[in-house]
C-alpha cells in the first residue's frame, strides 16, 4: 500500500475555488510531513500478487530490493539509508516499512516516496523504491535591482546549476536576499521566488527572483535614558550612508556643555539628529554600541553598559531609537608599582608611561602606551632584544574612585636574529632584498629595525607596500629568532606616453623606464624576458617631438649600489635636444639651438642627522649651438639674431631627507629637498671687461648660481585620508652685475608643469587654474615660491591600479629680481582632480582649478582650467 501526497484535487474552476485549492493543497502537503513518522506504510502489490492482509500481517524474508525513480543518486546509497537490507525478514505490514519510508523523507531529496511488492515467492518477498526527485536547477534570474547588486547577490546565496531545489534552499535564498539589502537599511526589502519548469530539461526548474528592496528605513530621533548628569558623552553613532564629511568630522552635534543643559533637566530627554534622519543598519548600531561604552570608558567610566535599547516604528514609517546607558562611577589612576623590572628602574618606567596619579582611569589609553603607539613601554623593551617581554598589568586595589595598577613584567632573555630569508620575489635577486634589511644574523632583535625594513622595501618600487609582511619565529630554548620577510613582486617598468602645451607648441614624449634592470646579465640570453632584470638599476630612455620645430632625446642609467657592499649610487646621462624653425638650412628664414650635454652624478646615504639624509652631487657639461637664433627667445642678447655657441660647466649638490612609507600613495613622513647649482665664476676671474663686449663673446661661458628647496609633509587624518602641505622657493642669481643673469636658466610658472618638457634650461613650476608659462616676468623668472595643500583619498590601493582623488587650494608667483619679490604676494587657485597609477604608464591624472587672480595683459591664463598627466613619474 502506498503512502504519497494526494496528486490530483479536481474542482470547479472560479476564484474561490482556486484559492481552496491552493489552501488544500498546502494543508494536505504540511498534514502528509508530519504523519510521515507515524502513518503506518503499506505496500502495494503489483500485478497478480496475492493480496496483503493487513488485519494479519505476515512476515517475510526479503528477496531483493531496487531502487527506481532517481537518475542523480546512487541506489546502493539509497538502500542503506532506507535501513532494509537483503536477507532481513520483516512484517508486512509493519514498522520495517514505516520506518524505511521516514528515512527517505527525511533526506529532503524527494516529492514522492513509494514502496511496492514486486512478486512474492513463497515466504520471500521482492521489493522495488520508487522515488520521485525533487527537481533540479537549470538557471534562475535576479529581477527588481541593479546590475551590481544583482552579481553580489549571485555570490551570496550561492545557488549551483544542477543541485536539487529544496525547501531548505529556497528559504535561504530569500532570507539571504533579503539580508543583503537590510544590511544596507531597506529594512522593508520583500523577496518573492517563483519556481517554473524549464522544458529544456527533464525534471529541471528556473528560479525567478524578485525584489522590492523599497525604501530605506531612517532614524528620526535617538533617545537616551540614564544617568548622564556628567555631560561626558559625545556620540559615537555614526550615520551610515551619510556624505563622508557628516559621518568623520561631526559625530557628535553638541559639545559636553551644550548636552549637560540637555540631560541636567531630567533623567529623560529625547537627542534630535540635527544633520536630519539618517539610514539605520543593524550591523552597524551594533558596531556603535560598543563605540559609546567605549567612549564612556575613555572618560574614566569603567563600569558604564547599555542595559537595553528598542527600536519602534512612528507613523510616518521612521524609526525612534531608545537607548538605557547605565553609567556608573567615574575612576581615576592612583598608584602605579613595577614588578619584576631589572633592565630600567621603576622611576624611569613611570616617567615613560607618561600617566600620572589623578589622571582619568583609560584602558585604551594605558593599552595605547603600553602596547600600541610607535614609543609604547613595549617598543622600548623590543627596540633593545626583547623579544620574550611580557608585561600585565593588573588591578590589585580599586578604593572609591581611585584604582591602583601593579604592572608585572617578565623581561626575559634578549633575543638575537638567527636567519633572515626572503619569500615572494619571483624577479627581483635575493642579494637586492637583503641589502635593504637592516636585521642582521647576529644582531640584537629590534621592533624598530623591522619597521624600517619595511619602509626600505616599499620604496624600492618593486612590490605591493600593502603586501609586505614579516614573520618572526621565536626559539626561547636558544633565545634566537628566525626572520622571514614576506614580498610581492609587482611591475616597476613603465612606458611614458605625455603631451602637453607650452612655449606655442604641443609636445609629445614617449620613454620607457627599466625600473629594475640588470646590467650584469645583458650577454646572459637565458635571462632576457624581455630584458635582464632584478638588480635595482635603472634605465630610461627619452625622446620628445614637436615634428620638425623640436626635437629632445635622452638617455640615463642608474646604479643605487655601486660596487654592491654600501648604498653609494652612480648615476649617467647624456642628452640632445633641438629647436627650430623647421625649415632648411639653405632657407634665409632658419635658425636653429642646439643643446648636447651629459652629467655624471654620486649619491650615497648619510648616517647624520639621521639616516633617512641622502646626498647626491653631480657635473654637468652643456654647450649650446645657435644659428640665427632670433632676439625674441634670447631676452638678454642685444642683437636681432644670435650664431655661435655658449658653454655651461656646473656643479650641483642636491640634501634630500625622505621619511615617506612609500613612494607611490604615502600616507605618514615627510620630504625635504635642499640643492644648490652653481657655476664657476668666469666674469670674476678672467678680469674682463664686460660692459661692452661683444655678446657671443660675453656669454662664451655661462655662469649663474641656483637654490632651491621643496618641503613636503604627509599627515595621515582619518582613515586613510592624506594631507599634502608642501613649500616651495627658488632663487637664480648672479656674479657680477655686469654680466647680468643667465640667458640660458629661469623659472616659469603656470599649468600642469609640463614637468617632462625642457626648454633650453628654463625650468617650469607648475600652478594649477592658470595657463601653462602665463606667470612669468617678460625677462624671465629669477625668483618664485609656491604653497600646495592637498588632501587625498584613495580610490583603490591595488597594485595594478592605484586610485585616489584629490582637493587642493595651492598659490605662488614667479618674479624677476629680487626687488620686485615679494614671497605672500601670489596667485591663488584651488580645484579638485585625480590620479591613477599604472605600473606600464606611471602617473596619469586630470585636474580642475579655477584661478582666482586676473594676470596682467592675459585675462584668459586664470579661471577655470583643465590639466592634463600623463605619464610623469614619482
Amino acid at each position: 500500500m502506498l503512502l504519497s501526497i494526494f496528486n490530483n484535487v479536481n474542482v470547479d474552476s472560479g476564484k474561490q475555488v482556486n484559492r481552496f485549492k491552493r489552501i488544500l493543497t498546502s494543508i494536505l502537503f504540511a498534514i502528509s510531513m508530519l504523519i510521515v513518522p507515524t502513518v503506518k506504510a503499506q505496500i502495494i502489490s503489483e500485478g497478480n500478487l496475492e493480496s496483503i492482509n493487513y488485519a494479519q500481517p505476515k512476515e517475510y524474508e526479503i528477496g531483493g530490493i531496487t531502487v527506481s525513480g532517481v537518475k542523480y543518486l546512487d541506489q546502493d546509497v539509497l538502500i542503506n539509508i532506507s535501513g532494509l537490507k537483503q536477507g532481513d525478514r520483516i512484517k508486512v505490514p509493519g514498522d520495517q516499512i514505516t520506518k524505511a519510508i521516514e528515512n527517505l523523507w527525511k533526506q529532503g531529496l524527494f516529492s514522492d516516496v513509494k514502496v511496492l511488492a514486486t512478486q512474492i515467492i513463497e515466504d520471500r518477498i521482492f521489493i522495488e523504491i520508487q522515488l520521485l526527485e525533487r527537481p533540479r536547477l537549470s538557471k534562475f534570474a535576479i529581477k527588481g535591482v541593479k546590475k551590481a547588486e544583482a552579481d553580489d547577490i549571485r555570490d551570496r546565496i550561492h545557488l549551483v546549476k544542477g543541485n536539487q531545489i529544496t525547501e531548505n534552499i529556497i528559504e535561504n535564498t530569500k532570507n539571504s536576499t533579503r539580508e543583503y539589502f537590510v544590511d544596507k537599511g531597506f529594512y522593508n526589502a520583500e523577496v518573492e521566488i517563483i519556481q517554473k519548469p524549464d522544458s529544456n530539461f527533464v525534471n529541471s526548474v528556473i528560479l525567478f527572483i524578485t525584489v522590492k528592496p523599497n525604501k530605506r528605513v531612517k532614524i528620526k530621533e535617538i533617545r537616551f535614558h540614564g544617568n548622564m548628569d556628567n555631560a561626558t558623552f559625545k556620540t559615537q553613532l555614526v550615520k551610515q550612508n551619510a556624505p563622508f564629511w557628516k559621518k568623520s568630522f561631526f559625530k557628535s552635534p553638541f559639545n559636553d556643555n551644550k548636552l549637560r543643559g540637555k540631560l541636567k533637566e531630567t533623567k529623560q530627554k529625547t537627542w534630535y539628529n540635527i544633520f536630519k534622519s539618517s539610514k539605520y543598519v543593524e550591523s552597524n548600531y551594533k558596531t556603535d554600541k560598543d563605540a559609546i561604552i567605549t567612549k564612556y570608558n575613555e572618560k574614566g567610566y569603567r563600569d558604564a553598559r547599555i542595559t537595553k535599547d528598542s527600536l519602534s516604528v512612528n507613523a510616518d514609517k521612521s524609526l525612534s531609537l531608545d537607548i538605557w546607558i547605565e553609567e556608573g562611577n567615574q575612576y581615576f589612576f592612583r598608584n602605579i608599582s613595577w614588578v619584576g623590572n631589572t633592565k630600567y628602574s621603576s622611576e624611569f618606567l613611570g616617567k615613560y608611561l607618561g600617566i600620572r596619579k589623578g589622571d582619568i582611569y583609560n584602558q585604551s589609553l594605558l593599552d595605547n602606551k603600553l602596547f600600541v603607539e610607535e614609543s609604547s613601554l613595549s617598543s622600548l623593551y623590543l627596540d633593545d632584544g626583547y623579544l620574550f617581554f611580557n608585561l600585565t598589568p593588573v588591578e590589585v586595589s580599586v578604593q572609591s574612585d581611585s584604582i591602583d595598577i601593579e604592572m608585572r613584567m617578565q623581561e626575559g632573555k634578549q633575543a638575537t636574529i638567527n636567519r633572515v630569508t626572503v619569500v615572494g620575489n619571483t624577479k627581483t635577486n635575493d642579494h637586492v632584498i637583503l641589502r635593504e634589511i637592516r636585521t642582521k644574523p647576529g644582531d640584537l632583535f629590534s621592533r624598530s629595525d623591522i619597521i624600517r625594513t619595511q619602509r626600505e622595501l616599499a620604496t624600492l618600487g618593486y612590490f605591493d607596500p600593502e603586501k609586505l609582511n614579516v614573520t618572526p619565529k621565536p626559539d626561547p630554548a636558544t633565545a634566537t629568532v628566525d626572520l622571514e620577510y614576506i614580498v610581492e613582486e609587482k611591475p616597476s617598468d613603465q612606458i611614458e606616453l605625455s603631451g602637453g602645451y607650452g612655449a606655442s607648441m604641443i609636445v609629445g614624449t614617449l620613454g620607457l623606464t627599466f625600473n629594475n634592470f640588470s646590467t650584469r646579465n645583458i650577454f646572459n640570453k637565458s635571462a632576457w624576458s624581455p630584458l635582464p632584470t632584478g638588480d635595482g638599476q635603472k634605465l630610461s630612455l627619452r625622446a620628445q617631438t614637436n615634428g620638425v620645430y623640436y626635437q629632445s632625446y635622452s638617455i640615463s642609467f642608474v646604479e643605487p649600489w655601486l660596487g654592491g657592499h654600501k648604498p653609494h649610487s652612480l648615476s649617467v646621462s647624456v642628452y640632445h635636444n633641438v629647436m627650430s624653425s623647421g625649415r632648411a638650412k639653405t632657407d634665409p628664414s632658419y635658425y636653429a639651438m642646439t643643446i648636447t650635454g651629459a652629467a655624471l652624478g654620486l649619491g650615497r646615504r648619510l648616517q647624520w642627522p639621521d639616516d633617512y639624509f641622502q646626498l647626491y652631487n653631480e657635473i654637468n657639461y652643456q654647450i649650446y649651438n645657435l644659428s640665427n637664433y632670433p632676439n625674441t627667445y634670447m631676452t638678454m642678447y642685444d642683437e636681432n639674431t644670435v650664431t655661435g655657441s655658449s658653454n655651461s660647466l656646473s656643479f650641483k649638490t642636491v640634501l634630500t631627507r625622505s621619511s615617506t612609507d612609500q613612494p607611490i600613495y604615502p600616507r605618514r613622513g615627510s620630504v625635504f629637498t635642499l640643492s644648490l647649482q652653481l657655476t664657476p665664476p668666469w666674469s670674476l676671474m678672467n678680469n674682463k671687461d664686460y660692459t661692452s663686449m661683444p655678446t657671443i663673446d660675453k656669454y662664451k661661458w655661462i655662469e649663474y648660481h641656483k637654490w632651491k628647496f621643496t618641503g613636503g609633509w604627509y599627515t595621515n587624518l582619518v582613515g586613510k585620508m592624506v594631507l599634502l602641505t608642501q613649500a616651495e622657493f627658488g632663487i637664480l642669481g648672479m656674479y657680477n652685475e655686469d654680466y647680468g643673469p643667465s640667458p640660458f636658466e629661469s623659472f616659469t610658472m603656470g599649468g600642469d608643469g609640463l614637468a617632462s618638457y625642457n626648454l633650453y634650461g628654463k625650468e617650469t613650476i607648475a600652478l594649477r587654474g592658470y595657463e601653462n608659462n602665463s606667470i612669468t616676468p617678460a625677462k624671465g623668472g629669477n625668483l618664485y615660491d609656491k604653497f600646495v595643500f592637498e588632501l587625498r583619498y584613495p580610490i583603490s590601493l591595488d597594485p595594478s591600479a592605484t586610485l585616489y582623488g584629490l582637493v587642493f587650494a595651492e598659490g605662488g608667483n614667479a618674479w624677476g629680481d629680487s626687488e620686485s619679490f615679494s614671497p605672500f604676494n601670489i596667485y591663488r587657485s584651488a580645484g579638485v582632480g585625480v590620479r591613477i597609477f599604472l605600473p606600464m604608464f606611471g602617473k596619469l591624472g586630470v585636474d580642475w582649478g579655477y584661478g582666482f587672480d586676473n594676470v596682467p595683459k592675459n585675462p584668459s591664463a586664470s579661471g577655470s582650467q583643465f590639466h592634463f598627466i600623463i605619464g610623469q613619474s614619482f
